[in-house]
């Protein structure tokens, strides 16, 4: 298998997610990483929800949603001024560390991402950390009006980028997402961040079920689906090597 592009989900695969917590316990001290959590879990339930209802919103009002319903499930007030700071996170993620050196090491393949994401936020993000000049394309799913993991969003690549799924690898650390683009007939690699063992490690030195490990368990494993990635990684870095011997 000779890989021409390379296609990286965003949010969670070279964006840190947990990069919000900052701002979340900065405006709810001892809240912050529940609000990151439940907030996150609740975005992704309402793109699979508006999915199968037909009922498609930009990604930008999903998640607007989800931090409404964060908030007030959590008994906590809050004016517009707070709500669009913790929002404007969003155009302002971490990227993972590995995640500019790794593109860097990519040469001679297509690179992009294909996410969820509404355009505005995504183009706003990658401006904001650097990647444009990088990217040969940052798609949005918005065109399909419907999310990943629904094999429409998928066909975007290759209408895109031109490459034959044959000849993509596609990117991601979202079980949902792997499983979802396996079944399309990609090539996946999954980044598998935290292990079953780590995982077990976390519950058992903490005594109870924190929220970013709960988070972990739901969203950073795995499903067990039979759709299975074809490449397992620790890490973004390890894909230069990868790319680099399957060609």
């Amino acid at each position: 298998m000779t890989i021409k592009a390379v296609v990286f989900d965003a949010y969670g695969t070279l964006y840190d997610i947990q990069s919000v917590a900052a701002i979340t316990e900065r405006a709810y001290p001892g809240y912050g990483e529940a609000i990151t959590q439940i907030w996150r879990m609740k975005q992704l339930e309402y793109t699979w929800l508006r999915s199968l209802m037909d009922r498609y919103e930009s990604f930008e009002t999903i998640t607007q949603d989800s931090l409404a319903y964060t908030l007030d499930n959590l008994g906590l007030t809050y004016n517009s001024a707070v709500f669009a700071e913790i929002m404007d996170k969003y155009r302002h993620l971490d990227l993972y560390p590995d995640a500019l050196s790794t593109l860097k090491g990519l040469k001679g393949c297509k690179l992009a991402i294909l996410s969820n994401g509404s355009s505005d936020m995504l183009n706003a993000l990658v401006k904001n950390t650097g990647l444009e000049p990088i990217l040969d394309a940052t798609i949005s799913i918005e065109s399909r009006g419907i999310f990943k993991p629904s094999p429409k969003a998928y066909t975007l690549i290759d209408e895109v980028l031109g490459v034959p799924q044959t000849e993509t690898l596609f990117v991601s650390s979202n079980g949902f997402d792997v499983s979802g683009a396996k079944a399309f007939g990609l090539n996946v690699a999954w980044i598998e961040r935290i292990t079953a063992q780590r995982l077990a490690s976390e519950f058992e030195a903490n005594g109870k079920v924190a929220p970013l490990s709960m988070f972990k368990a739901m969203r950073m494993r795995n499903e067990h689906m039979g759709f299975d990635p074809d490449h397992r990684i620790a890490s973004l870095s390890e894909l230069p090597t990868l790319v680099a011997r399957a060609g």
